[in-house]
């Protein structure tokens, strides 16, 4: 689950897209990522259904988030890409 701003940007830094882009996937505004990742380590305060538009245009390119104990993230192949 993407909880905070810290996880928000290395996710995007890791899928190699800037915050337009993103909150183009997303379907939100670019103010929306730019507020979310300044909120840093703290935890997200963006509406729940923001939140999740966020999360999944970041899984569909690859993204996975980790919450084993602190927030974190790893790139993976993305769904329904070639073996």
């Amino acid at each position: 689950m993407l909880t905070t701003g810290n996880q928000l940007k290395a996710a995007r830094a890791l899928a190699g897209i800037e915050q337009s882009r993103l909150a183009e996937l997303a379907g939100v505004n670019v103010n929306t990522i730019g507020a979310m990742e300044k909120r840093g380590a703290e935890t997200l305060t963006s509406g729940l259904d923001k939140i999740r538009s966020v999360m999944v245009a970041l899984e569909s390119l690859g993204i996975e988030f980790l919450n084993h104990g602190q927030p974190g993230v790893r790139l993976v192949k993305p769904k329904g890409a070639d073996e």
